[in-house]
């Protein structure tokens, strides 16, 4: 049983003139942001959270609770838009069977219904205000921010360095060959800080900018670009990207071709990917009808990368939220291996840190039950905005990773880690 009790909040939405610059409306130093290809949410306070017990619980808790926020919410939204009304936003952990044995200072289950939301959806904007002590919610525009300084980070090796990493992928490749596990994903971590008085809201904006076709989101100091939809619910259809196997663009027309075609046609990437795709299907079916994947991985092109890509569409069987199906899929096997279990167990042992949120879901949900969720990949996570009052610099770690199968080469999984530090690395500078 978790133990945050619901509360009765007050929701109101208008719709309003279009809002071009959206970041304003957010928190310099402690964003909330979600943005892909123009559509946005900016949320700023916090009106009700689901608060964790000390051994950190997964989406199963949070999604019960959120029915019962949801049962007592009165919501007044003639929006009617994904996005609008009641939203809660949540990051979560990738593992929160290890928290108990955490850092105390790693970020734990994150998920708050915010006191206010600025969204925008093609042509149209919105302003959302939510209140949890009775007042009726006044829908006004929140207060505008202008940007501050530019500034960038000091980064260096994190736990784990290039070597190191290298080291727990032999391992791994033989842990495969002897038949613990068919797959499993191994990251590693940088580390670095921020000026005190960092506007993360650059960090956003930038990444937002560099890699449109992501999800760029920050939630509770987690910033980052992810390519990989967990799992979308909208009006009953259920959609989701898996993407596992992936290559360096080339410098120029020719090698970026080879590079593609190079992908397309390798069997260790090919393999890997049908273990990603197999795990979300698997996941899938109790709670959907006509579940559909494509029959071959398609190319997915972003600035830095290739990805083999599919995509799954299927519909809602019952009731079933977004949330529910979250705690369905987490862990997939395209951010943990196959069979699960045994790939977590190999991640504990191997990697030495704790990933925190890094490769969790991340996103929002409404009181429908609809929302977005993308895996958290190509992000850092910034520490909680509570730092000692001289000003000392804000510490943050970055992770990226890579699936390993039998046929793995160390080097070349390290290279990939590489290629997928550098949209939030050069981001940061």
């Amino acid at each position: 049983m978790d133990s945050a009790p619901a509360v009765r909040l007050r929701v109101v939405t208008r719709e309003i003139e279009s809002v071009d610059e959206m970041l304003v409306f957010a928190d310099p130093h402690d964003p909330t942001v979600w943005s892909r290809r123009g559509d946005v949410l900016v949320a700023r306070g916090t009106a009700a959270a689901f608060v964790a017990p000390e051994s950190d619980t997964g989406p199963d808790a949070v999604a019960a609770w959120w029915r019962r926020t949801i049962s007592s919410a009165e919501i007044d939204d003639p929006v009617q838009l994904p996005g609008s009304g009641l939203v809660a936003f949540g990051a979560l952990p990738f593992d929160p069977h290890r928290l108990g044995t955490a850092d105390p200072s790693t970020p734990r289950l994150h998920f708050a219904v915010p006191q206010v939301i600025v969204g925008r959806r093609g042509s149209r904007s919105w302003v959302t205000a939510i209140t949890a002590d009775g007042r009726t919610p006044s829908a006004d525009l929140p207060e505008t921010t202008g940007f501050g300084p530019h500034w960038s980070a000091t980064t260096g090796p994190g736990a784990l360095t290039p070597d190191g990493y290298q080291r727990i992928v032999r391992a791994g490749v033989e842990a495969i060959r002897g038949g613990e596990i068919e797959k499993v994903v191994l990251a590693r971590d940088l580390a670095g800080t921020v000026p005190a008085d960092a506007d993360l809201r650059r960090l956003v904006r930038a990444l937002a900018s560099a890699y449109p076709d992501t999800w760029a989101f920050a939630v509770d100091g987690l910033i980052g670009a992810s390519p990989e939809t967990l799992v979308t619910v909208s009006k009953g259809t259920v959609t989701a990207r898996v993407l596992a196997g992936t290559i360096a663009r080339g410098a120029d027309a020719d090698a970026d071709t080879a590079a593609s075609l190079a992908l397309a046609t390798s069997t260790k990437d090919l393999d890997e990917h049908g273990y990603a795709v197999r795990s979300v299907l698997d996941a899938l079916r109790p709670s959907t009808s006509s579940l559909v994947a494509g029959e071959q991985p398609f190319m997915l092109k972003l600035p830095n990368v290739w990805h083999l890509a599919t995509d799954v569409e299927g519909e809602l069987a019952g009731d079933a939220s977004a949330l529910d199906l979250v705690a369905a899929l987490h862990p997939t096997a395209a951010v943990a291996g196959t069979p699960t279990p045994a790939a977590l167990d190999a991640i504990r042992r191997l990697e030495p840190f704790n990933r925190g949120r890094y490769a969790g879901p991340v996103g929002w949900i409404d009181a429908n039950g609809d929302g977005e969720w993308a895996i958290a990949l190509r992000c850092a996570q910034f520490r909680p905005r509570d730092r000692p009052a001289d000003d000392a610099p804000i510490p943050f770690t970055a992770y990226a990773g890579a699936g390993i199968v039998g046929a793995s080469d160390p080097e070349s999984e390290m290279l990939e880690t590489r290629v997928k530090f550098r949209p939030i690395i050069d981001a940061l500078a």
